[in-house]
């Protein structure tokens, strides 16, 4: 079994952690593993480093980084017969809180190089062509992806700082979502797109959403006035999100939104500028994803029917 580690050292605890990059490689050697460990330099690095590990026949692209790298090297492992592992190192890690995946270096990294581990085939998405793998999103959503990727210090309470401050400046804007069997023009704070439940810290958007059932779930809040956003923040850690009345949802494989004018969305966090119409579609079962054996692949949460989400959304 062939493995390649692909290390962000500028991504969230790698940054303020050196060493974890000498213990890979450490861990390496001392069980003689077909094993190499490669750095990345540069935006989209971790991509290229991850297309010249399939072309070389590993079995298995490891990312050790947060949800940025994740993306970056997924992208070249879609519909191949490589399996991803995942080393969760960032400051969300949401894709691996939702399946399970230990936050924990060594117990990911044992997974990661386990013979044994379960490579599950999960959904992926895209947006305009640019994929994604936990989650998406506009408006307020992407203002905070852009603030928070400027910062030098990351991690919950950052971000929560950083919530704060796009808070204060937020804007909403009308767009027209099409999905589900639906076509409503909203005023909106924010459009998420999941393919997980959550955004990560457990930050449940989408609550019973599920990586393997072919469906990306779509999350609209309309706007939320100062005094109810706590209470809408307390939902959103409590698992009940798509409870209240400012949250409509709908569960379907592709879904349009047409918005004023271009702007950014986020990608797994990553941000992009894109047009003023988005084509958004999932890719079923397209990437193969090492996942501890006892994992589900639905959350644990799942409340909310398919029946009850579709009925969500004007």
């Amino acid at each position: 079994m062939k493995i390649r580690f692909i290390f962000n050292p500028r991504s969230g605890r790698n940054a303020r952690r050196p060493s974890l990059a000498p213990s890979i490689q450490a861990y390496i050697r001392e069980r003689n593993l077909d094993a190499t460990l490669v750095t990345t330099a540069r935006p989209h690095h971790a991509t290229e480093l991850a297309r010249a590990a399939v072309a070389e026949g590993c079995d298995r692209v490891v990312a050790v980084g947060g949800d940025g790298t994740m993306n970056e090297v997924a992208q070249a492992l879609l519909h191949s017969p490589a399996a991803l592992g995942l080393i969760p190192c960032g400051s969300g890690n949401g894709l691996a809180l939702h399946l399970g995946i230990p936050l924990a270096a060594p117990r990911a990294l044992a997974l990661a190089t386990d013979p044994h581990a379960r490579a599950a085939a999960i959904d992926t998405g895209t947006v305009n062509g640019l994929p994604f793998f936990n989650a998406m999103g506009l408006g307020f959503d992407a203002d905070i992806s852009e603030r928070f990727n400027h910062l030098t210090r990351r991690g919950l309470p950052a971000y929560v700082r950083t919530g704060i401050r796009a808070w204060i400046g937020r804007r909403t804007e009308t767009v027209i979502v099409r999905g589900g069997g639906h076509s409503a023009a909203l005023d909106i704070l924010l459009v998420a797109v999941a393919n997980s439940d959550q955004y990560g810290n457990n930050a449940r958007i989408a609550p019973g959403a599920r990586v393997d059932d072919g469906l990306l779930d779509l999350v609209a809040v309309r706007p939320v006035s100062m005094i109810n956003v706590l209470p809408l923040v307390a939902r959103l850690f409590a698992g009940q999100f798509h409870t209240s009345p400012r949250v409509m949802r709908l569960r379907d494989t592709a879904f349009t939104i047409e918005r004023p004018a271009a702007g950014l969305v986020h990608t797994d966090g990553e941000t992009h500028a894109t047009g003023a119409t988005l084509s958004i579609r999932v890719l079923p079962r397209s990437l193969r994803l090492l996942v501890p054996a006892h994992a589900r692949l639905i959350a644990t949460n799942d409340r909310a029917t398919p029946r009850d989400i579709e009925l969500q959304l004007p």
